[in-house]
């Protein structure tokens, strides 16, 4: 068995890094890969603690974070298509040229 500090150790790294991604980057298809690397880190933080205080409370918040996070994926990669066939772009930088 894992003790649970390794568990919040990797999920602190994983955060870490989609923090940072989201941070650096412009190109809006990796912004959106890193917060989806975010929320994976939380639910790991979330079962985490679920399995070592014995309740299911934490996979029942994990099992919400996923279905949130799959009705992000549908409307923001359908937002990202409709950016892309407008400005055959999909920096991030140029999300501000949308405006009327």
């Amino acid at each position: 068995m894992v003790p649970l500090p390794y568990y919040l150790i990797v999920s602190g790294i994983l955060f870490s890094i989609g923090t940072i991604g989201v941070l650096t980057r412009r190109n809006a298809i990796v912004i959106f890969m890193c917060v989806e690397l975010m929320l994976n880190a939380v639910n790991l933080t979330f079962i985490a603690f679920s399995h070592e205080l014995g309740k299911i409370d934490g996979q029942v918040f994990v099992f919400f974070i996923m279905t949130v996070a799959a009705a992000e994926a549908a409307v923001g990669l359908a937002l990202m298509i409709a950016f892309y066939k407008n400005r055959e772009s999909i920096d991030v930088e140029d999300v501000n040229l949308m405006k009327w």
